[in-house]
C-alpha cells in the first residue's frame, strides 16, 4: 500500500486536545478513513499548532482527499513517500 505525507494548515490552530472529545474526534477520523481503505499512521504538529504533517497509508491520493473532505480536514499537499532510515546501510 502506498504511503503519503499530507500537509495541512489550520489558520486558527489545531483544536484536537488530549481529552474525551479529542479521543472521540480521532476515532471518528479513523472510522471514516477505514471506509476508503485509508490508515492514519501518525502526525507531526508544529509548536503553534497551525501546520500538521500526517503520515497515511492509502490506495491513492484521491482516497485520502475524499476522507479528508468527509472528516472536515484541510489538505494543502499530498506527497507519496518511502521510508529511509539511518540503519539502511548497516
Amino acid at each position: 500500500m502506498p504511503r503519503y505525507l499530507i500537509e495541512r494548515s489550520f489558520p486558527d490552530g489545531l483544536a484536537l486536545e488530549p481529552n474525551k472529545q479529542g479521543c472521540a474526534a480521532a476515532n471518528s477520523v479513523i472510522g471514516t478513513n477505514a471506509e476508503q481503505g485509508v490508515t492514519w499512521i501518525h502526525s507531526y504538529v508544529t509548536p503553534n499548532k497551525k501546520t500538521t504533517y500526517c503520515i497515511y497509508d492509502g490506495p491513492s491520493p484521491e482516497a485520502i482527499r475524499k476522507v479528508a473532505t468527509k472528516n472536515g480536514l484541510p489538505v494543502d499537499k499530498i506527497t507519496e513517500v518511502r521510508v529511509l532510515d539511518p540503519y539502511f546501510h548497516m
